[in-house]
């Protein structure tokens, strides 16, 4: 079966340490590239309340656009759903817009599951 790459977004609301510039460029780029996504506001706050949303959004692979990897991986097992080893998270916080837009659309592609 086919399947790709599910799409994570974080707006990081709350906590404000991903720059805007490049939270912004990364979300238009997201939405003008005609590929499905999932945006959240904020995955911290979501995994403060331990939001059952979590696990639905980690299924599968996934390729989550927000700071941290560690932390990222922290805040979903933190909330009872830790992420599997097919989740790959792009740090906002330190690379530049166009390379995370680079991963996510390069792995858009479908691919072969067993």
């Amino acid at each position: 079966m086919t399947l790709p790459d599910r799409v994570l977004y974080c707006h990081c609301r709350y906590a404000d340490v991903v720059p805007r510039d490049v939270k912004t460029a990364v979300l238009e780029g997201l939405a003008s590239s005609g590929i499905a996504f999932d945006a959240v506001p904020d995955l911290c706050e979501m995994s403060a309340r331990r939001d059952p949303k979590l696990a639905e959004l980690a299924a599968g692979p996934v390729r989550i656009a927000a700071c941290y990897p560690r932390a990222v991986r922290w805040l979903f097992a933190a909330a009872g759903t830790p992420l599997g080893d097919e989740v790959q998270v792009l740090n906002m916080r330190v690379q530049p817009a166009d390379a995370v837009l680079h991963s996510i659309l390069a792995a858009s592609e479908p691919r072969e599951r067993a």
